[in-house]
């Protein structure tokens, strides 16, 4: 089993319990093939927003603002497919970063917005196969509003969430694909220019 860590270890603003997270991780990472290894999650239940982002890989750290974990329904109550969702993709983006055949992405921090999105769908993709809940339109639309309402984004989705032992190269090249066949902007009318007085 991996060994889980959580932070705070009591929680005061949000009705979160680092046992219960801890549990889940773990879980979840024995199934993406995590094994022993370390895992730091730190929690920032002082803001409701959801970001998240893995800030190392040895020990795997992963920050999260508590409404990453929220449940939508019974607000500042944790929600198990919150939690799978959130963490399970960063577990799967990890993998990926850790081994030498996927490749040498940059970080994330320095990564365009396409190229973030479509590994995404790669990494839910996978975890949908592992039986966990996707939310794969929900996803599908994301892809769109990056890549385009076009028939070749979808095709690329579909391929990218099916995928296996994918490349970042493979990723590149499919969401280049995706955006070749996104409409251009159109273009704006030049205004007059106004003379001075």
């Amino acid at each position: 089993m991996a060994r889980v860590t959580v932070s705070p270890e009591e929680f005061h603003l949000v009705e979160y319990d680092a046992g219960e997270i801890a549990s889940i991780v773990s879980e979840l990472a024995d199934k993406v093939g995590f094994g022993d290894r370390a895992i730091e999650i730190h929690v920032d239940e002082k803001t409701p927003l959801g970001s998240s982002a893995v800030v190392a890989l040895d020990p795997i750290t992963v920050t999260v603002e508590s409404g990453g974990f929220e449940d939508a329904k019974k607000l500042r109550h944790l929600s198990r497919e919150g939690v799978e969702g959130v963490i399970g993709r960063h577990l799967m983006r990890t993998k990926d970063r850790l081994n030498p055949q996927f490749g040498d992405p940059p970080a994330d921090d320095d990564l365009p917005i396409e190229l973030y999105t479509a590994w995404d769908m790669y990494a839910v993709g996978r975890l949908e196969r592992l039986g966990f809940p996707s939310q794969r339109e929900r996803r599908r639309y994301h892809f769109r509003i990056r890549h385009g309402f076009t028939d070749a984004a979808d095709r690329v989705f579909d391929r990218l969430w099916a995928g296996d032992n994918l490349t970042w190269a493979d990723i590149q090249a499919a969401s280049a694909e995706a955006l070749a066949a996104k409409p251009s902007a159109p273009k704006k009318k030049p205004t007059a220019a106004k003379g001075r007085a």
